[in-house]
């Protein structure tokens, strides 16, 4: 299994509690600065709650810390020392976990879990994706495990939708490099991609076009070439709370 961020994970998505139901939206909330993180691409942090003084921008996934809540705008702070105003769609505390192991997709909200579904993996569920798996290699179609996030929603995939993890990552990137699985030229058009926040290259022997994506079996069965498959109706229950930037664990 690969080595992870595991500190920073936990940090930002397990230490932030639940907060989108408890009072009215007029009442503001004392939240004791838990951790959210940016999903607009940037955000932009205001003096006042209102749109008429910008004061910041603050990018992509980037963590804030949650103060309060009221009117549809957040006050939060930046990882810098900024503090300021955000609106209440421009930032989340979603978060996905998937365990190989139990065959099951979690969703939470904070630490509260709000989502528990069963759901197919990789023709070899048990081990780690190493590289690019075929029909003549089809234990390497295998789900990958490690932090990574939706880089793009694909509301029309041929799987019915589909949420597209950003892997390869960095990790994936200097494993593959060491191997000599890719070249120079490659790694560094994956370091690109993470850096902007952007869907990294698909093509090389690393693999790639890992999803979690509809038309699961419901059965927990091994069956994709290293995707997620979940039931059309449990996506259809995720949809609207995942967005680009959502943060995806998946662990053996």
């Amino acid at each position: 299994m690969r080595i992870v961020g595991w500190v920073i994970a936990a940090t930002l998505l397990v230490a932030a509690p639940s907060v989108w139901a408890q009072s009215a939206p007029s009442d503001p909330v004392d939240l004791g600065d838990v951790v959210y993180y940016v999903v607009d691409r940037p955000a932009t942090l205001y003096l006042e709650r209102n749109l008429t003084k910008p004061y910041a921008r603050v990018g992509f996934r980037e963590p804030v810390f949650l103060i309060s809540r009221s009117g549809g705008w957040s006050r939060v702070h930046t990882q810098d020392g900024a503090y300021g105003y955000i609106r209440n769609e421009s930032i989340s505390n979603v978060w996905i976990r998937v365990s190989k192991l139990r065959q099951r997709l979690y969703l939470y909200e904070g630490t509260k879990m709000v989502v528990d579904l069963p759901a197919d993996f990789g023709f070899n569920a048990w081990a780690d994706k190493l590289k690019r798996g075929s029909e003549e290699e089809r234990d390497h179609w295998r789900t990958p495990e490690g932090l990574f996030y939706v880089v793009h929603k694909n509301p029309r995939s041929k799987y019915y939708k589909a949420l597209l993890l950003n892997y390869p990552a960095r990790e994936d990137a200097e494993r593959g490099l060491n191997s000599g699985l890719i070249n120079q030229a490659e790694y560094s058009a994956i370091m690109q991609a993470e850096l902007a926040s952007q869907v990294p290259p698909m093509h090389t022997l690393l693999g790639g076009m890992i999803e979690i994506h509809g038309d699961g079996t419901g059965l927990s069965t091994n069956w994709t070439q290293g995707c997620v498959a979940i039931k059309n109706a449990h996506m259809d229950r995720i949809w609207a709370l995942v967005s680009e930037g959502t943060p995806v664990i998946i662990e053996k």
